[in-house]
């Protein structure tokens, strides 16, 4: 085979899972919050305690 052919290959591979992640991602966006979870309330004695620095709610009470 060619080397312009490995290069086809390559390049759809990627454009495969490029799309893959895209349709993915949308679908997950998309996905409605579960029955009984709409209204969650956080325990800030418990998030205190937490150790995770890349948490989203973590970062908005400490702004």
């Amino acid at each position: 085979m060619p080397d312009w052919g490995y290069l086809i290959i390559a390049i759809s591979i990627l454009v495969i899972l490029a799309i893959v992640f895209v349709v993915s991602f949308i679908l997950y966006r998309k996905t409605p919050v579960p029955k009984g979870c709409e209204n969650i309330l956080i325990e800030k004695e418990k998030c205190s305690v937490c150790n995770n620095v890349s948490c989203p709610i973590k970062r908005k009470e400490n702004k």
